[in-house]
């Protein structure tokens, strides 16, 4: 099966009050991607970094409605989950999302967001994505990776380097399941694509505060959505694992430890 997730980012500039349209980060799209008939996709969650309060608007005529849509409101500073955690929205084959989000009025202001989204079969991908039943019992060790990210001031993605460009104490010919992550400063949102990802960038929100949340963030999701959500990578494509950030015009720089489970 083509399992798959993929981090879909926006953002908007002093927006106020007003709910605006995202612009969106490089490369990505709100169009959902062609699964297979018989399969489902769902959006898992979403998250924002604002600098003042404000909202978030999904919407797709094929949702409940498409007057509101899927709303949340935004607290300043606080990069958290805004939907409930055992069941996603629904989405359909090729439909196109809109996304509104509102915020600071202060000239220059970024405000950003990020929505995951997970596939149970799309087509022209498979990512190797596992559920905890079937990492824990094989878990070895706990290998840490560290990456200092210089985030830029524009919006979208920024910061790209690879897993093991800081250190690399990988062990060869072995496996290894992200677990988690956590961050020293705050940002939208983290990261991570490779092989085991196929090459679809998939992550979670850059909360500082909350560690226990996003130290087991694919766990998580494993556990509240009930689908196999943990990536695990190989050694073989250590050096072709990326990593990187969403930052908003301050450009402040995170250093990341991203948690490894290295299974027998």
């Amino acid at each position: 099966m083509g399992k798959a997730m993929q981090l879909v980012t926006g953002f908007v500039t002093a927006p106020s009050t007003t709910l605006t349209p995202w612009t969106m980060a490089g490369g990505d799209t709100l169009g959902v991607r062609n699964f297979r008939e018989g399969t489902r996709a769902y959006l898992l969650n979403l998250w924002c970094d604002n600098q003042a309060a404000g909202s978030i608007q999904v919407k797709s005529p094929l949702f409940h409605d498409d007057v509101t849509g899927i709303q949340a409101n935004i607290v300043a500073a606080n990069v958290m989950p805004l939907m409930p955690q055992f069941i996603g929205q629904r989405l359909y084959s090729q439909d196109t999302l809109s996304v509104k989000q509102s915020g600071s009025a202060t000239a220059g202001d970024i405000e950003s967001g990020s929505l995951l989204v997970y596939y149970e079969d799309v087509v022209g991908a498979d990512a190797k994505l596992m559920s905890p039943a079937e990492v824990f019992p094989r878990v070895r060790d706990i290998m840490v990776a560290y990456n200092t990210l210089s985030l830029g001031t524009a919006g979208g993605y920024s910061g790209e380097e690879t897993i093991i460009a800081e250190i690399n104490n990988w062990k060869a010919q072995t496996d290894y399941a992200l677990l988690g992550y956590v961050v020293s400063a705050e940002c939208c949102t983290i990261g991570y694509r490779g092989n085991a990802t196929a090459n679809l960038r998939l992550g979670g929100p850059g909360n500082p505060t909350w560690r226990d949340l996003t130290a087991n963030w694919f766990v998580y999701l494993s556990q509240m959505s009930g689908k196999p959500c943990i990536p695990v990578f190989n050694t073989a494509d250590n050096a072709s694992i990326l990593i990187d950030g969403v930052q908003d015009e301050n450009g402040t720089d995170v250093l990341v430890n991203s948690y490894f489970a290295r299974l027998q």
